[in-house]
Formats: structure tokens, sequence, C-alpha cells
């Protein structure tokens, strides 16, 4: 899954630090070259920063601007923005496709069974060693490398023959990084919904990039043999899943209707958006939005220990007409009231909306390909962004 593997490894000691200074310290401690030669492997180099960039906590181009600050050029460095530019991609994807990204983007993905979650998956039972230990830890600790993502997604759609949507929320609600289009599109390139080919994974692969030797599993087979192959009876049974989001329950923020008030939500936890502007901040967390996208009690914690980082901001689970209701006989029209981040997920909010920090502002639209998107990105002038 391109574009997602700026995390660490499936080790469950990891954990991740919630206050500003660390992230920043975090963000600033990337090597972009180990990670370009290693970030296959299981205990690669991986930087540590997707759920702060998928949580709206830095941007990419801060990320890229830490980089560029230790000396390297963008030459040296270009697989590492590539990999950025992918999950830059995706959003992109996501603005035009709007809801749409819920459906196969490309092509009806090819030798589909059924629509539910498989069994052996979801209870950590393959039978594949390292991929039982990886959904175990993924319960954990909130998050997986991202080739391991991709092993779990072609097990998923391609030797069980899943459809990939039910899988793919399946693994979005435990995820601290969980960003829909980045899981979305990912999981659709898997499975050839969003492409023309599958992607297939066999145990010799998964052992190079794992450090493991396993052999006489269902997918200790050559990558022609694969396709062939019937649904291993271990993967044979699925079920269909439903998830709750744990919200707390909060109160009405006090508004001072006398200013704007800025919304935050889970994608935006920007501590240095309009730092110094005098306005209400509301970190608003709809039970509209979690009911269509569940996610897990611990990623709610983790968005409220970021939020700590916002100065003055209140927490309002509830949905935006009540936040308009409160400007009612006051000098602000509700157009005027709110500003927020555009983001597709957040289309609704009334008032102005803020662009987001992009790599590549210049490269609007959809592409039918990353790597078409990504010619369009190599003629244009990357965008950075100090801390």
């Amino acid at each position: 899954m391109e574009g997602i593997d700026l995390h660490p490894s499936g080790n469950q000691s990891l954990s991740f630090c919630t206050d500003y200074p660390s992230i920043i310290e975090r963000m600033q401690a990337v090597d972009p070259i180990q990670y370009a030669s290693s970030r296959n492997y299981i205990n690669g180099a991986v930087s540590y920063l997707s759920p702060y960039i998928s949580r709206g906590v830095v941007s990419l181009p801060q990320v890229l601007e830490a980089v560029l600050q230790k000396g390297y050029k963008l030459h040296e460095i270009e697989k590492w923005l590539q990999e950025l530019a992918w999950r830059e991609y995706y959003q992109r994807v996501w603005q035009v496709k709007q809801t749409a990204l819920q459906n196969d983007l490309t092509q009806s993905q090819p030798g589909v069974l059924h629509h539910r979650m498989v069994n052996a998956l979801e209870q950590a039972s393959t039978g594949i060693t390292v991929i039982d230990e990886q959904i175990n830890s993924l319960y954990k600790t909130g998050y997986m490398h991202n080739h391991v993502r991709m092993y779990i997604a072609s097990i998923a759609c391609n030797i069980a023959r899943a459809h990939w949507y039910a899988p793919a929320q399946w693994l979005y609600y435990h995820l601290l990084d969980a960003d829909i289009a980045s899981n979305t599109c990912s999981w659709q390139w898997v499975a050839a919904a969003f492409g023309t080919k599958k992607y297939f994974c066999n145990q010799e692969n998964i052992n190079r990039y794992t450090n493991t030797e396993q052999y006489h599993t269902f997918l200790d087979h050559s990558y022609e043999q694969l396709p062939l192959q019937p649904v291993p009876g271990i993967l044979q049974e699925a079920t269909d899943l439903s998830f709750i989001t744990p919200l707390p329950a909060t109160a009405l923020p006090y508004i001072d209707t006398s200013k704007p008030t800025l919304l935050y939500n889970s994608y935006n936890l920007d501590p240095l958006w309009r730092k110094n502007e005098q306005v209400n901040r509301v970190l608003l967390l709809e039970p509209s939005h979690f009911t269509q996208h569940p996610v897990s009690s611990k990623l709610i914690k983790f968005i409220l220990d970021l939020a700590i980082n916002i100065d003055e901001l209140q927490v309002y689970c509830g949905e935006v007409s009540s936040l308009t209701d409160l400007y009612n006989g006051s000098a602000y029209t509700v157009n005027d009231a709110f500003i927020s981040k555009e983001h597709p997920a957040f289309t609704h909010y009334p008032g102005k909306k803020d662009q987001r920090d992009w790599l590549y502002p210049q490269v609007e639209g959809h592409y039918p390909s990353f790597f078409k998107y990504w010619k369009q990105c190599q003629r244009q002038k990357v965008a950075v962004k100090k801390t």
C-alpha cells in the first residue's frame, strides 16, 4: 500500500508521543536515505510519522522541510519525496471522487466471492505466524508496518477472495494513522479495483521482509501458482462485522459570538493553524461522521491527547448544526462565523475553508495513476513549510 508506510515496525513496545515538541523532534530525526533502502523490511528505518500526518498535526511540507534543513538535496531524497507524494495523490483522488471512493474506482474487483470479513484474519489465526503476530500487535498498539498491510490485503482479497471494503473497514477501525483516502485506495490497488493487476505475496516474500523462516503454508507457492489455488480452508469462514466509535459525552462549548470559530476535527489537529488569532477553537467530533467511518477507543484517546497541544481548544461531540445555532442574533452570518480546513470528509461545514498545506498545490484533480500524477509533480516546484 504505497504512501502510508511512514510508521514504525510491529514492535509491541513502541508507542506514540502526543506532545508537540516530541513530535517535532521525531520529525527532525528522519533519515530519508536509510528509509529508502530499508522501508520494505519489518525492522526498516521507517519514520514513525504517519499518525501525526493523518491527524493533521504536521503537514507534508513540514516533513519535507525538516529533511531539507539537514542538508539533503531533492535529487538525493527522491524516493522519500515520492512516498510523501503518494499520500498527497490519494488525497487528490478523494477530493474528486468524494463518497464514490467507497466503491470500486477503476473496475469491479475481479473474482469476488463475498463481501464479509475473513474470520482467520480478524481472529489472527491464519497459521502464518508473523501475520498473526502482526494482527495481534495491531490490536495492542494501533499500527502496522506497510508491507504487512499489503500482505493482509492480498490474503483477504486475492487468496480468500473477499471484496476489499469490509476488511478495509476493519483495518481502518484499528489504526492510529487511519486515513480514508490512503486506506481505501491502497486496498483497492491490492485488489485490482483501483488498477489493473492484483498484488500477490507468497511465503518466500514474507520470510524475506519479516526475517522469518516458515514453510508449507497456503502461501508457499510460486507467483504463477498462487492465482490458480482454491481458497484455503482456513480462509473460507467469514463474518459481517459492525463497529461502534466510543465518543465521550460533552456539553455545548462556550462560544464568544463576537469572534469567529475555528473548526478542528480528527483530520486537522494542527497547533500552528491561525495560532495568534483571537477566535473560538472547537474540536468537532460528529457522531454522523464516526457512524460512517468508525474508529477505536484507542484512536479517540489519541485524538484527544493530541488536541491538548492546541491552546484554548474545546471538545464537542455533536453535529455542526448545534454550533451554527449559537450565532443566531449575533453580528456574524453563519458563512462568516466559521473557518475550517478544506477536507473531503467535511465539505458540509459552513463558512470559509482554508487550503490544506500541499507539497504540490499546483497539481490538482484526479490522475488515473500515481505515475501520471508524479510526472506532473516533477514539473513543479515543491512547497515546504517551516515549523
